[in-house]
């Protein structure tokens, strides 16, 4: 009998091989038969996929079934993230998108590359921006080509996005709230709130969509379907604007408060008392123990996990302070608990008029004041700071792979995240990404991003900004 049958070697061979690196396996290949065989084993290559990534999804690779296979996903992966990691020319192309004749109040992903699902055999993400020019547009931000364009109306001052049923919301200067059929830009319904400012929170309690709208008289208004129907109506802060809303990560919960008075607290609500109102109770409303609300952010990973940034005294100190949020239900009354996790103090600049908070997961956040970039684990321990921008960040874009800020110097810097086996999770600044003169721009004013994109709208001297949409290639 043979001493070493084929099949035996070949499952050594294989065994061995989930010990070394892509590169390693790939040279491994090139010895003999035998090791390109094992090398070539599609269980291997999906292994390193899922330790790598924790959602893998071989339709993203498109509809030719030679393209098929678990190494072929990892290499193209592999490769995206290195082009979004180094950024350099020729891994990424960059659109200006020109059309509004006035200045982008903010922009949104219709349709984005998940990184979950990422689409690595074509791009076709959408983006609508929404502009004081009173019009709402959709980009095709690879081609660089406009969608469609809203009717002119008054100059708008908000907008959301519903990816999931590719519908779009807005408010304007007078209070009106509209919506609008992503695709084609239809309108679909509108709801006045006569408030000069709205602040707009969308979110779907299982299959029910519902729309909270906070307004310049301190209240907030909930509306259902896409009819934008009204369920409910509650002060959280008289005579100050609702600038803070927020949803928490299982939609039971609604944070909302001011930052334009460092005496009123926060509050938290439980959404069904707002989306299901009883006739004879009112909304189920807590105050959080906390002076004023200057940022606050749900932790994702976290049922009802909350972080607020807030003054601690009068000589404008700040601190964070995480709650956890939960429902007590008694005999004869039911009542919301808000108990404090951790606190500690943060060291920002005092004249910084906007702090900039976002969680990565359940132990990690990032804060942005001034030019200063910080992250932090829950428990107060810096991970990284940064000062890469020269003038003010204006906004900041967090996901599982990365972190993109928007500075008023006209710069995007992108940093990627890192887990070090001494240090444990670290974030790496990596690269800028330039938005074009100062003769002509003012810098960047909002960002957002997607997986293999990100776009920026840029403050123009002439009052016409333009979006800058910068796509990488796998």
């Amino acid at each position: 009998m043979d001493p070493h049958p084929p099949h035996l070697i070949s499952d050594c061979l294989i065994h061995i091989f989930t010990f070394l690196t892509e590169d390693d396996l790939i040279s491994a290949s090139t010895v003999c038969k035998d090791w390109y065989e094992a090398a070539e084993t599609p269980w291997l290559w999906r292994r390193m996929c899922l330790q790598r990534w924790s959602f893998c999804n071989l339709a993203a690779l498109g509809s030719d079934p030679v393209n098929h296979s678990w190494k072929r996903y990892f290499q193209q992966r592999c490769h995206l993230e290195k082009n979004m990691t180094e950024g350099r020319t020729g891994g990424y192309t960059c659109k200006s998108l020109r059309g509004h004749a006035g200045r982008v109040v903010g922009l949104v992903y219709l349709r984005g590359n998940s990184s979950l699902r990422p689409d690595l055999s074509k791009s076709s993400a959408v983006v609508c921006s929404a502009s004081a020019d009173g019009t709402v547009r959709a980009w095709d931000i690879q081609n660089g080509e406009s969608l469609w364009c809203s009717p002119v109306q008054s100059p708008l001052t908000g907008i959301i996005a519903d990816e999931k049923r590719e519908v779009i919301v807005t408010s304007d200067s007078t209070g009106n709230i509209k919506t609008w059929q992503g695709q084609s830009g239809q309108e679909l319904a509108s709801f006045s709130t006569e408030s000069s400012h709205c602040t707009l929170l969308q979110y779907n309690i299982d299959t029910d969509w519902f729309l909270t709208v906070g307004t310049g008289q301190g209240s907030i208004c909930t509306l259902a379907d896409l009819t934008l129907t009204k369920k409910s109506s509650l002060m959280v802060c008289d005579s100050f604007r609702v600038n803070v809303l927020l949803v928490s990560p299982d939609k039971k919960w609604i944070f909302a408060g001011t930052k334009e008075n460092a005496d009123i607290s926060p509050k938290v609500i439980y959404s069904e008392s707002l989306t299901s109102p009883s006739e004879d109770e009112d909304p189920l409303c807590q105050s959080v123990p906390v002076p004023g609300s200057q940022a606050a952010v749900f932790i994702p990973t976290q049922p009802a996990r909350l972080a607020i940034i807030h003054h601690t005294g009068p000589g404008g100190n700040k601190a964070l302070t995480v709650f956890d949020v939960s429902i007590k239900k008694m005999k004869y009354k039911t009542e919301i608990q808000v108990q404090q996790v951790e606190s500690f103090s943060l060291t920002l600049c005092s004249s910084s008029s906007e702090i900039l908070l976002e969680a990565k997961n359940s132990n990690c956040i990032v804060l942005a004041a001034g030019a200063q970039l910080w992250a932090y684990s829950l428990k107060g321990a810096l991970l990284a700071s940064f000062k890469d921008h020269t003038m003010p960040i204006s906004s900041i874009c967090v996901d599982s792979f990365r972190v993109v800020t928007a500075s008023q110097d006209l710069s995007l810097r992108v940093l990627t995240w890192k887990n070090d086996r001494d240090s444990g999770l670290t974030l790496e600044s990596q690269y800028h990404l330039l938005g074009g003169s100062h003769a002509m721009s003012r810098g960047f004013t909002h960002v957002a991003c997607d997986y293999s994109s990100i776009v920026a709208s840029v403050e123009g001297n002439n009052g016409k900004d333009v979006l800058k949409a910068y796509s990488f290639t796998s």
